[in-house]
């Protein structure tokens, strides 16, 4: 098992379909955009995943910006395959995405998850995440 930063020169078709997989029993309703499109170089976003026997069964990612405030990165759309959950894949994707935020120089890094996903709410705390008193307003197009 090795955790990795996905880059544009990783993709195939194999590598694509296994992240839409993933990415399906995450956010079954939603509408994945392409991984080329994501992983263009002038977007700030780092995809870390985990690779066990060729297969992909862990992914996260962390998009950087620049703002008055700070250097800050936002971690999105984790997730471990159903069939690979409770090995510490999740723990493992998260710290990489740490280290890159360590080598950008990041004043913060932020992440969101819902009230309900409580393995998903430890595993953020177990590693130093703590809960910010805030409130996150949504508008979409």
């Amino acid at each position: 098992m090795r955790t990795a930063i996905l880059t544009k020169n990783d993709l195939n078709l194999d590598i694509k379909e296994q992240v839409s997989e993933l990415f399906r029993q995450l956010s079954p309703n939603k509408i994945q955009l392409d991984l080329e499109e994501i992983l263009n170089e002038e977007n700030q976003v780092t995809v870390a995943y985990c690779e066990d026997d060729n297969k992909i069964i862990g992914i996260a990612s962390m998009c950087t910006y620049k703002v008055i405030s700070g250097h800050k990165g936002w971690i999105e759309d984790v997730v471990v395959d159903s069939a690979s959950r409770g090995k510490g894949i999740g723990r493992k994707l998260i710290n990489l995405l740490v280290e890159v935020g360590k080598e950008k120089e990041l004043s913060e890094i932020l992440l969101f998850t819902e009230d309900h996903r409580l393995a998903a709410i430890n595993l953020y705390s177990s590693v130093g995440f703590k809960l910010k008193e805030s409130k996150i307003y949504c508008k979409k197009k």
